[in-house]
């Protein structure tokens, strides 16, 4: 395969599901998060060239119908499990991105039967704090300027609404009903996966920006210290969204895990 995206629609028990691959090599699965597809980013094109990239994009999103049964983060889960049979997928990297690293991380607490490593990017789906405090910030409260404040380090590299057509903010919105469809309640966790999360039994590397105020650098430390043997990397002037602020350092960091022969068994 080439840099060059090849778009694929299957039907997985009922549910379409559009996959972009693109790139050769061993399989890295992208599970994008809560703003939609994201395998067009410089940072992408910088991965498949080492890697084959399998980018589904969540029911939802994108344009895209939510299935009638679907109402959270575990129905994706499922949904990628079926992916990976579907493909034949084997030894590949799973990494997730928020939302998206929730559900990557929730498929690899079931199995890692066809995965080699794990790869989790500032990812959402614990709460290591106590009933009252506020590990995750509420985006759906919040106005669009301080949600940008919150989510970049650098707010000019925020989506600009004033710049997107009409067709473009209709997605958006769409987005983000379905992000609040699948982590709306209970909010942006599963009170589950933090116990279940001794099970993963692969390489994990958590990748965060230090600038993230959604969920903090502490909340990704927390969620290390629950997979065995995690590592994570901090990258600075990051955000949320490390893989657009800063794409040369984060495909780095993600090539040289990916890379590495995995020891032991």
């Amino acid at each position: 395969m080439t840099n060059e995206n090849e778009h694929q629609k299957l039907t997985l028990h009922d549910i379409d599901v559009n996959v972009v691959r693109k790139g050769s090599g061993p399989p890295l699965v992208m599970l994008h998060g809560g703003g939609g597809p994201i395998s067009a980013m410089p940072f992408a094109d910088r991965l498949a060239e080492r890697f084959e990239i399998i980018a589904p994009t969540h029911p939802g999103f994108g344009g895209t119908p939510i299935p009638d049964r679907f109402d959270d983060i575990q129905d994706l889960s499922f949904l990628y499990l079926d992916l990976l049979e579907a493909l034949d997928v084997r030894d590949a990297v799973l990494m997730g991105f928020s939302m998206g690293g929730w559900a990557a991380a929730s498929v690899a607490v079931m199995t890692t039967e066809r995965l080699s490593k794990l790869i989790l990017v500032d990812a959402v789906g614990i709460k290591p704090g106590g009933r009252e405090d506020r590990d995750i910030a509420d985006i759906f409260a919040l106005r669009p300027e301080h949600l940008a404040e919150l989510m970049w380090h650098d707010t000019a590299n925020a989506p600009n609404m004033a710049e997107m057509s009409d067709e473009q903010l209709q997605v958006m919105i769409a987005n983000r009903t379905a992000l609040a469809m699948y982590t709306w309640d209970p909010y942006m966790h599963d009170p589950r996966l933090k116990h279940r999360l001794h099970r993963i039994d692969i390489p994990t590397l958590l990748i965060w920006g230090e600038s993230d105020g959604l969920v903090s650098t502490d909340y990704g430390k927390a969620y290390r210290d629950l997979i065995p043997g995690a590592q994570l990397e901090i990258i600075a002037g990051a955000g949320h969204s490390p893989q657009a602020e800063q794409p040369k350092a984060f495909a780095e960091h993600v090539i040289q895990f990916a890379s590495e022969e995995v020891t032991g068994s």
